[in-house]
């Protein structure tokens, strides 16, 4: 969530600069990037908000590209939320560094729902465009395995793809949770919400979830009845982490996770989760759902982590170190 009032042809060598989401603040620690020239040629990062990197297509739709730092076996792959596409986050341009240093390559990839797609897409198509990048690592770069890192409605993208135990879902060594929120929750704090949830519920029923509801429902982009219902409504399909579920219902949607080390990094000062959320408490009851998850609870820290970006940097690159490599040698046994 960033929940919003929100083979390949030939690869290609490209400089890729500057398409960032509106919502982030300033990068806190320039000088991360400062020591990385133009001319070397093995630094991904020339300049804040530049990166250097392989752009290219990994399925036949328009909107399935990805943009590859790093010229490793090992995938490190961001999936950004509603409203996200390259860049979405402050942190994505020092993790590609720590995760170069690591032998690690970053992809952020673009899915149809990113930027103002979300919409009109759903989970399910989420998670065959995932499918489809992993098999694009496998079969044209003889992956080694992937890490999957969610943010905001990007948590919900893993939750339901690792849910579809699709073959290359088998190359997933480890699942990153960064925000993983209620898009319900916060919505209902939105005065035009309910009467919205009501009209989605009665398009639906009438055979027309697919069709797009008024402009008020989403000014930001055009959205379905289906996909408002699966945002919005109680136990929608992308109802995941919302506080008031039982914890047989968080089981229920995120007990799967269990056999996947899976870490969740939470933004105690998040400004998408309503003030009377216990956020201590719900990350508990989140990590115990997913089957025991590792939690990196961050201490002020905002929705995108944009005011804590050595911490964010800190706890992913920690976890891919200790447990992404396990069981690499034949990630298909």
């Amino acid at each position: 969530m960033n929940p919003s009032p929100p083979r390949s042809s030939k690869t290609s060598w490209t400089w890729l600069s500057g398409i960032v989401r509106g919502r982030s603040g300033k990068l806190e620690n320039p000088q991360m990037t400062n020591n990385v020239n133009a001319g070397d040629v093995g630094g991904s990062v020339t300049r804040k908000n530049h990166l250097r990197g392989v752009l290219f297509k990994y399925g036949p739709k328009a909107a399935q590209v990805a943009f590859k730092t790093g010229e490793f076996k090992r995938q490190v792959i961001f999936i950004g939320g509603l409203t996200d596409g390259f860049l979405a986050t402050e942190y994505l341009q020092p993790l590609s560094i720590a995760l170069e240093n690591e032998k690690w390559s970053l992809v952020q990839l673009l899915l149809s729902s990113s930027y103002t797609g979300y919409g009109t897409c759903s989970l399910k198509e989420d998670a065959m465009e995932i499918d489809q990048l992993i098999a694009y690592f496998i079969n044209k770069e003889d992956s080694e395995g992937v890490v999957l890192i969610g943010h905001s409605t990007g948590c919900q993208d893993i939750v339901h793809y690792m849910r579809t135990n699709a073959a290359c879902s088998r190359a997933v060594r480890v699942a990153i949770l960064q925000a993983p929120v209620s898009d319900r929750e916060y919505r209902a704090t939105l005065p035009e919400t309910a009467e919205m949830i009501d009209l989605a519920s009665s398009m639906i029923r009438e055979g027309r979830g697919m069709e797009l509801m008024p402009r008020e429902a989403n000014p930001d982009a055009p959205i379905t009845a289906y996909r408002f219902h699966s945002l919005c409504a109680y136990m929608g399909d992308d109802d995941m982490f919302s506080s008031d579920l039982s914890d047989d219902q968080l089981k229920m949607r995120l007990g799967h996770m269990e056999t996947t080390p899976c870490q969740v990094i939470f933004s105690m000062a998040d400004e998408y989760v309503p003030e009377y959320v216990d956020k201590k408490a719900l990350v508990e009851r989140l990590c115990r759902a997913l089957g025991g998850a590792e939690k990196a609870e961050i201490e002020w820290g905002n929705h995108s982590l944009s005011n804590r970006v050595e911490e964010a940097v800190e706890a992913i690159v920690n976890f891919v170190k200790r447990e992404g490599p396990k069981g690499w040698d034949d990630p298909w046994s």
